[in-house]
C-alpha cells in the first residue's frame, strides 16, 4: 500500500502527484509514463514516498524519503530528490488546511468526568443517538485512505486501546458485540473530528440537518470526558478511569 506523501518524477524532474491520490500506479497513469522495463537506462519514471517516521501525520517527527523501486533509475541525481521534496512541502500545505492537529483526549484517562449529568449532557447524547448511523461508512468514505490510516494509528495508539480495555466489565461479556459497536462507533465519530472538511464533504450524511461536523455532538461528549453505549434500548454514559455508567436510561 502506498503511503502520503507520493509522487513520480521523470528524467525531466517533472513530479506528478495530486492530493488525496497515493497510488503510484495512477500517478504513472497520470503522467503518461510506460511501465515496461527494469532497464535502469530505460525506466521513465521514479516511485517516491515520503512519509513520517513516527507513523503520525498529526504529529511527525521527521519526513523520511524513500525510493519506491527495486530498480533506481540511472538517471536519478539529488536535483530530482529536491524536487521532490519541494512537491512534498506543497503536498504539505494542502493537508495542513484539512487536518486538524489538536491533542488526543483519552476521555477515561485524560478528562474528569462531570459530577453530575445534566440536560446538556442528554440533548448531546440525544443528538448522537440521532445520526450514529453508517457514522464508521462516513469517516471512511470522506477522507482518503492512507491519511486517515495514520490517524488512527495515531488515534488507537494513545486512545482505542486503552478505551476499549476500560470500557469492559465481565457481566457485559454476553453483549459485547453490541457494546463494542456503539462505543466505537463513537471513536470513529472522534476520529473524524481531525478533519476540518466542508459540511458537503461529509459522505451518507444527507438526512442529518447541521452547519459543521455532523458527528460534532459525540465528539463534545468524549472531551467532556462521557463516552455513550447502548444496549438492551437504553444508552448509558460512561465516564472515569473504571468507565463508570454515570447515567442510564431511555431517550
Amino acid at each position: 500500500m502506498c503511503k502520503a506523501f507520493s509522487c513520480v518524477i521523470g528524467r525531466d524532474k517533472t513530479v506528478t502527484w495530486r492530493f488525496g491520490t497515493d497510488s503510484h500506479e495512477d500517478l504513472i497513469k497520470i503522467a503518461g509514463y510506460k511501465d515496461n522495463t527494469l532497464d535502469p537506462e530505460k525506466i521513465e519514471f521514479c516511485r517516491i514516498e515520503i512519509s513520517p517516521k513516527n507513523g503520525s501525520y498529526l504529529e511527525p517527527d521527521e519526513w523520511v524519503f524513500k525510493i519506491d523501486m527495486d530498480v533506481t533509475p540511472s538517471w536519478w541525481t539529488l536535483a530530482h530528490k529536491k524536487a521532490c521534496e519541494r512537491a512534498h512541502k506543497e503536498w504539505v500545505k494542502e493537508l495542513d488546511k484539512i487536518l486538524i492537529r489538536k491533542p488526543i483526549v483519552n476521555p477515561f484517562r485524560d478528562v474528569v468526568p462531570p459530577n453530575e449529568i445534566t440536560d446538556e449532557h442528554i440533548a448531546l447524547l440525544r443528538d448522537w443517538a440521532s445520526v450514529n448511523t453508517s457514522v464508521w461508512a462516513s469517516v471512511w468514505a470522506s477522507v482518503w485512505a492512507s491519511v486517515l490510516a495514520s490517524v488512527l494509528a495515531s488515534v488507537n495508539t494513545s486512545v482505542w486501546a486503552s478505551v476499549l480495555d476500560t470500557a469492559w466489565d465481565p457481566v457485559w461479556a454476553s453483549v459485547l458485540d453490541t457494546v463494542l459497536d456503539s462505543v466505537l462507533d463513537t471513536a470513529w465519530a472522534y476520529t473524524g473530528s481531525f478533519f476540518n472538511l466542508p459540511r458537503n464533504a461529509w459522505k451518507y450524511i444527507d438526512k442529518i440537518d447541521c452547519d459543521g461536523y455532523p458527528y460534532q455532538s459525540a465528539v463534545t461528549l468524549w472531551e467532556m470526558g462521557l463516552v455513550p453505549s447502548f444496549y438492551g434500548g437504553k444508552w448509558r454514559l460512561h465516564g472515569g478511569p473504571d468507565a463508570k455508567v454515570l447515567w442510564e436510561g431511555v431517550i
